[in-house]
């Protein structure tokens, strides 16, 4: 039996992934509860999203070798208070649009995806908090299959 492909590969990789939050970062700037957090958001913003999910799903480290990786990230979030139900419609709204631009929807995948988003976005609110001042020198976090796809046995 082979190995599994990686998350990102399954997903379609860096193509896949820009398609993703371009078409998601576009929605954010009409939805009323995200528009105020990403009002002034860096044009870039959404392929440097797009690099960070990727790595961390187990792509190319292109955002670790372009904007610093976890500890960047972790800052990036600093001193932005996002509300719990910011969080909620932001991992919403982004698995809408990965059915709008058909990301995979099988079960084993998306169990993933939607782990790494829940956990990940859940950090952001804990780092963002008022008066939080997170010191975060750990490697970029990498997320895998939470029970690998199915594969037909080997003859």
């Amino acid at each position: 039996m082979s190995a599994p492909p990686t998350l990102y590969e399954w997903m379609g990789g860096a193509v896949a992934l820009e398609k993703l939050f371009d078409t998601f970062y576009r929605h954010v700037l009409d939805d009323e509860v995200l528009e105020p957090v990403f009002r002034h958001m860096d044009p870039g913003h959404a392929r440097h999203v797009a690099a960070w999910v990727g790595e961390v799903l187990g792509g190319p480290p292109a955002y670790s070798s372009t904007r610093g990786g976890h500890p960047h990230m972790v800052s990036r979030h600093v001193g932005r208070g996002i509300t719990e139900a910011q969080r909620r419609r932001w991992v919403g709204l982004l698995l809408d649009t990965a059915d709008e631009v058909g990301v995979p929807d099988d079960p084993e995948f998306r169990a993933s995806l939607v782990g790494y988003l829940e956990w990940g976005s859940r950090l952001a609110v804990v780092f963002s908090a008022p008066g939080a001042s997170p010191s975060v020198p750990e490697p970029m976090p990498t997320w895998d299959w939470a029970k690998p796809p199915w594969q037909p046995p080997t003859e």
